[in-house]
């Protein structure tokens, strides 16, 4: 398979390497600068790029015919737009806040734990994401993704992350060295606390899920997500 890396940041080097390892060529490797290529060349495209990049590496992708994955985030106000417009041009696109098969299986923990906490009271429900000191966004997409599956179960309708506040989901952010990811959601009474956590101890766990995305999406059309692609 002919991979378009789109951003070859530290993510995008993990990529090759997963994909040069699976048995997948490059064909492509550019970071935020304005696309200048011909995408057709590739099979498949992979977006880590940059917020202020990714929407338009993806509707360019859209617009070449090449099947697109994205893990960038900070863009997602857009979202629906690039969906839409997807659809229209009979694209191919998987987005995710985070491609590593287990935070995917730790989303779908959450969700769980937050739908069987619905009724329960006396619980508060808090959050908390540490990241490298490079990491652009806060909090996480990977935050705001557990973040909305608790607030769909719950009665709390906000998140925020400067105070905790008796009516919103705190999620306390750090940024600490080299930290790839680790996200922790907890429930929290006068007399017990119930918690589950995701490490990720390198970026291995991220690239090659996104391989293994892009691997699933190649010669399909439409908008999937992780879901899909782990048939969760």
């Amino acid at each position: 398979m002919r991979i378009a890396l789109l951003g070859y940041g530290r993510m995008g080097k993990a990529i090759e390497k997963v994909a040069v390892e699976r048995g997948h060529e490059i064909v492509i490797r550019k970071d935020i600068e304005p696309l200048e290529v011909d995408l057709g060349i590739a099979d498949v495209a992979i977006d880590f790029s940059h917020p202020s990049a990714a929407f338009d590496n993806i509707k360019s992708c859209v617009d070449s015919g090449v099947p697109v994955v994205s893990g960038t985030t900070g863009w997602l106000d857009k979202y629906e737009e690039l969906k839409e417009y997807c659809e229209l041009k009979k694209g191919s696109f998987i987005y995710a806040s985070n491609f590593s098969i287990g935070v995917n299986l730790f989303f779908n923990l959450n969700a769980y734990l937050a739908h069987m906490m619905k009724n329960i009271k006396g619980y508060k429900a808090s959050m908390e994401e540490i990241h490298h000191i490079h990491k652009l966004d806060a909090p996480s997409g990977t935050a705001i993704s557990l973040a909305d599956d608790i607030l769909v179960n719950s009665e709390i309708k906000k998140w925020n992350i400067s105070s905790p506040e008796a009516n919103e989901l705190f999620i306390k952010v750090k940024r600490e060295g080299e930290v790839p990811g680790t996200h922790s959601v907890a429930y929290t009474s006068a007399i017990d606390e119930i918690e589950i956590k995701h490490t990720a101890f390198n970026r291995e766990g991220f690239a090659l899920g996104a391989v293994v995305a892009a691997e699933w999406l190649k010669d399909k059309s439409g908008v999937f997500c992780m879901k899909d692609v782990l048939s969760l």
